[in-house]
């Protein structure tokens, strides 16, 4: 059969909306067996070893060869992957791109039992910036890492749990209670968004009963337990949404949708010959990154210089490779709500499905600049991916991102970009599937230009 060359442009059309409609599908699974950072971590490392990396241990010494595929983890939260060229050249300095791992969601404090009535709810504490009224009246459980005891004291195991059952809710009051509820109500942290986790009954024992559950749903065994970091996430999965699919509805797009097209990038990058590759998923950038393994700490900047030094190079060397370095930082950028046209800047709207937004700042909230932009329109001359600039409207205040806290440690050329989302930090965020198909094609791209 000879098609015209209408038919030939609408298979083809078919045929890349089916590919990234797949993608998005893989996106959207990926972040449901990822309701903790550990599980984030686990899942990331899970990808690179069966795409050939080799796991190296943070407390060991490197072996690091030309041709090489590397991954370790730091605080079961983040992951640096990377590869390095067989014929690296200094001056083609390192390719960075990175992410975070943590979403806002509510973290459970210890002694969290509560009894009201014949009511068990948990003590929780608020972590980062969510949008507290959407995680009301909605199927929650618990998610995150027990730790255990181990050979060293100064180095406990860790479990990651993950409770695949809803168990938790946090219930609205009334509205006959609450008859302003529709004209704004302030929430209170500690009071209104505690989950219900059950009733009490006759055999009811307050003290270690969060414990008591853990120990039931997992196996394990109360003697070793020490210590756990839990959290709660929402148990319903993610979905393709519109008509025509062309969303995607589902918790921690922000930032999780980066980590999974930065990490898939890299293993779908052609194999590179001059320069390392490094992808790298910081944890606590929803509450300012200034931890050990955040983006304001000199973790990242250590380990491109372990790496360096693993190959034989010197201080000057490493100097020298960062000098001609870049960061892609890829975190969520705002679309234009409908609704509120007015929050947004008039000429530098992100649009969905127009492509992945690049965020500008004149306070440089953000790392682009002209000549850091510049780099990536060259990046994606003659493919398909498409790009869109957003700047805050004037009166508005972004939030942080890790690019430019990032640079404050490494002084090198980056920008910072994201898929444009609605509803950002809610416990449920939207998006277009195809800046999500972009930014993977972006990560590939980056990796793969000599």
């Amino acid at each position: 059969m000879i098609h015209t060359t209408k038919e030939l442009e609408e298979i083809q059309k078919n045929f890349i909306e089916m590919e990234v409609k797949s993608f998005a599908r893989e996106v959207i699974e990926f972040i449901d067996e990822s309701p903790s950072t550990y599980h984030v971590v686990k899942n990331c490392s899970d990808i690179l070893d069966e795409n050939g990396f080799e796991r190296i241990m943070p407390r060991e010494k490197w072996e690091i060869k030309k041709g090489g595929k590397y991954f370790f983890k730091k605080s079961s939260s983040t992951i640096i992957a990377f590869t390095v060229g067989e014929n690296f050249d200094v001056k083609k300095g390192f390719k960075i791109f990175g992410a975070h791992t943590d979403s806002p969601c509510f973290r459970i404090k210890p002694n969290p039992e509560i009894v009201t009535e014949n009511i068990v709810r948990l003590n929780t504490e608020v972590y980062g910036g969510p949008i507290l009224s959407t995680w009301f009246d909605r199927p929650l459980s618990i998610a995150g890492r027990v730790i255990v005891k181990g050979e060293d004291p100064f180095f406990p195991k860790t479990v990651k749990i993950k409770i695949d059952e809803p168990l938790l809710t946090i219930p609205n009051l009334a509205i006959h209670q609450n008859r302003e509820v529709n004209n704004g109500v302030k929430i209170d942290k500690q009071n209104d968004v505690l989950p219900v986790i059950s009733l009490i009954n006759k055999n009811f024992e307050k003290k270690g009963y969060l414990e008591r559950v853990i120990l039931e749903k997992t196996g394990i065994k109360k003697e070793d337990i020490i210590d756990f970091d839990l959290y709660l996430y929402a148990t319903e999965k993610g979905c393709l949404l519109g008509v025509n699919e062309e969303f995607m509805s589902s918790p921690k797009l922000d930032n999780l949708a980066s980590v999974y097209t930065g990490i898939i990038g890299l293993v779908e990058a052609e194999e590179n010959q001059d320069r390392i590759n490094i992808f790298v998923a910081f944890d606590n950038e929803e509450i300012g990154s200034a931890t050990k393994q955040g983006a304001d700490s000199n973790y990242l900047l250590n380990t491109l210089e372990r790496i360096s030094l693993a190959l034989g190079l010197d201080r000057s060397d490493f100097l020298q490779m960062l000098e001609s370095s870049y960061i892609l930082s890829a975190d969520a950028a705002h679309a234009a709500h409908p609704a509120h046209l007015g929050k947004t800047d008039p000429t530098n709207r992100g649009k969905i499905n127009e492509g992945i937004s690049i965020k500008i700042s004149a306070k440089q909230k953000y790392t682009s600049d002209g000549y850091s932009i510049a780099v990536i329109r060259h990046l994606i001359e003659g493919t398909e991916i498409r790009i869109q600039p957003f700047v805050n409207e004037s009166n508005e205040l972004g939030g942080s991102t890790i690019g430019p806290i990032s640079s404050t440690h490494l002084d090198i050329d980056g920008v910072d970009l994201g898929v444009p989302m609605l509803a950002m930090h809610s416990v449920r965020e939207l998006c277009g599937i195809f800046d999500v198909f972009y930014l993977k094609e972006l990560a590939k791209e980056f990796f793969s230009k000599r």
